[in-house]
Order: C-alpha cells, then sequence, then structure tokens
C-alpha cells in the first residue's frame, strides 16, 4: 500500500520507516530537505511539493499529516486538499484538538474527502515498540487504511491477554483501536494525556518524597538516604505501580541520581488542558488531572526535585528538551 507522509520529525521519520519495513511504499514531503533525503535513502520517494506528493500517489490517495497542532496542520490540511480528489483520504496523526478535526472533517467531506484523525502514543520509541493507536472517522476510509495502522502498531507481543477477554476479537489487543466518528480518535488521545499527566505527577511527588527522607528537619533517627536509582529498578519488577513511565524514570535515575540536567521547567503540550477543559464542559470531576496541570504551571517559577523527574520522563519518552532559558 501507498502512503504519503509530510513531517519527519521526532515521530513522523520513524513512522514512516516502520511502515516501509512492513512491505508498503512511502513518499513524504518536509521543509527541511535534509530530513526528506534521509528517509529517500532508505527507500522512500521524495516530494518538493504537496502537489508532487498527490502526483506520486495512486488513487484513492492517503496522506498522513505529522505536524503540531494548530497552524501548521490546519493550513497544511487545507492546502492539501486543493491538490486531492474525492474518495482519498488524510489522516491527521499529530495532537490535535478533537473539535478541529470534527470541523476539518466536516469541511472536506463537502468534496468527498474523507478526514481520519489519529491519536499517537509511543514518542521516539515508536519506531522499535510500535505506536498505540487511536482512531477517528469514516469507518470505510479506516476500514482502507487497516494495513498501515497493523503496521505501525505494537502487536500482541509478549503481553498476556487480559483475563475474560476471550471471543471479544477487535483490534485493540494488536495496538490500535476504531473509536469512532471523526474526533473519537483525538478525544481518547487527549483523555490519554491528560492521565498521563496525572500518572507523571504521582510518580514524580513520591520521589520528591523519598529525596527529601533525610532532610534537616526530620528526627535524626527517622532520617533515611535512599538510592532513588534502586529503589525504581525494585519497583519495575512485581510491584502494582509497575508502568513503562517507571521503566523511563529508573532509566533517568540510574544515568544521574541528582537529575542534575535538568532545571524542572516542565511544559504542557495542551491536551492536558484540553482534558480539563472538556471536563469542565462535561462536569466531571477531574481533581488529580487538574492538580497535574497546575502543577507543570508552577513548575516555570519554582523548581523543585519533583519537576525534575518530570522533565525527564518527557525527555525519555517523547525527546521533549526544556527550554535553554525558562
Amino acid at each position: 500500500m501507498q502512503l504519503g507522509m509530510i513531517g519527519l520529525g521526532r515521530m513522523g521519520g520513524s513512522m514512516i520507516r516502520r511502515i516501509m519495513a512492513a512491505g508498503h511504499t512511502g513518499v513524504v514531503h518536509d521543509r527541511d530537505t535534509a530530513r526528506m533525503e534521509e528517509i529517500v535513502a532508505a527507500g522512500a520517494v521524495g516530494a518538493i511539493s504537496l502537489v508532487e506528493m498527490a502526483a506520486a500517489l495512486a488513487p484513492p490517495r492517503a496522506v498522513w499529516v505529522m505536524l503540531p497542532a494548530g497552524d501548521p496542520t490546519e493550513h497544511t490540511v487545507l492546502a492539501l486538499a486543493d491538490t486531492l480528489s474525492a474518495g482519498d483520504i488524510i489522516i491527521d496523526g499529530g495532537n490535535s484538538h478533537y473539535k478541529d478535526d470534527v470541523r476539518r472533517a466536516r469541511r472536506l467531506r463537502a468534496r468527498g474527502i474523507h478526514l481520519v484523525d489519529v491519536g499517537t502514543s509511543g514518542g521516539v520509541w515508536g519506531f522499535s515498540r510500535g505506536y498505540c493507536l487511536m482512531i477517528g472517522g469514516a469507518h470505510e476510509a479506516v476500514t482502507h487504511l487497516e494495513p498501515i495502522f497493523a503496521a505501525l502498531a505494537p502487536g500482541r507481543g509478549d503481553i498476556a491477554p487480559t483475563p475474560e477477554r476471550d471471543g471479544h476479537g477487535g483490534t485493540a489487543e494488536h495496538g490500535y483501536l476504531y473509536c469512532g466518528p471523526p474526533g473519537a480518535g483525538h478525544f481518547v488521545k487527549m483523555v490519554h494525556n491528560g492521565i498521563e499527566y496525572g500518572l507523571m505527577q504521582a510518580y514524580a511527588e513520591g520521589f520528591d518524597i523519598l529525596r527529601q527522607a533525610d532532610a534537616g528537619q526530620r528526627p535524626e533517627d527517622e532520617r533515611y538516604r535512599f538510592n532513588l536509582a534502586d529503589i525504581a529498578e525494585v519497583w519495575r519488577r512485581g510491584s502494582v505501580v509497575g508502568s513503562w513511565l517507571l521503566d523511563l524514570t529508573a532509566m533517568a535515575l540510574a544515568e544521574d541520581g541528582e537529575l542534575a540536567g535538568y532545571t524542572g521547567f516542565v511544559q504542557d503540550s495542551g491536551e492536558g488542558r484540553w482534558t480539563i477543559e472538556t471536563a469542565i464542559e462535561q462536569a466531571v470531576p477531574a481533581d488529580v488531572l487538574a492538580a497535574a496541570l497546575f502543577a507543570r504551571f508552577r513548575s516555570r517559577q519554582d523548581h523543585t526535585f519533583a519537576d525534575k523527574v518530570l522533565s525527564a520522563m518527557r525527555a525519555k519518552f517523547g525527546g521533549h528538551v526544556e527550554p535553554s532559558t525558562p
């Protein structure tokens, strides 16, 4: 199957490589010609413009847009639509707001073009681990793209089946899921990232408490000097708090127990805010998720060790780099 990929950054480049490794053909475009040439050298067809990309793909065309949410994705989707025809598919795989997907899908539907939104989780590790995909759009368009989703997803791997799921079938056990009409995929991914904020904050605060156990205000016989890297490591093995986030935290602490390379200035990429806004719209209490978001705001004024743990996790799973002048 052919797939166009626009945006060859931290995730887009690795995704098209994984797709090609599964036997599909990639047609790629990026404003950074050096990035594009790297993927072309790996076997993709390069396109210096959107028009050239459309010409290189056989109908029905499928083009994946992997760009930052907001104007970059908006402008690219609309410009791309001008080069495509009825029956073609545009996939928005970035972290767009689900309401933008609903609006864009309505606009493109009038021209016979499908918009499929894909919440994509996996970060910089996705090429080797596979990507968890949460998918929204017209069912027929999603069905057409299933070979691409299967190539990107992790597959069953060595994860044991969930008890009581016998006979359920479907693709969830393979790491990708059709969630519903346009916007549904990014809605699920938005909540996924809101939960991610809460989990990360819990780990960060816990390790900060452990680190302060030797603080001067504690009674002498209640002071403990813990090896945080060892604690993270032992929790990875049989503990109920084990997770990939803990794996990455253990990696960061093994590299440097003081996390001296991090200031603790923690960005938020949008989905956490949107999760809280949606919770307010629906009158759903989201105490932990809201507190985790506000903790990131606070980190930009007053840095703690917990904030360094958060920064380390973001760097490990997503390649997120702290601002050089916070």
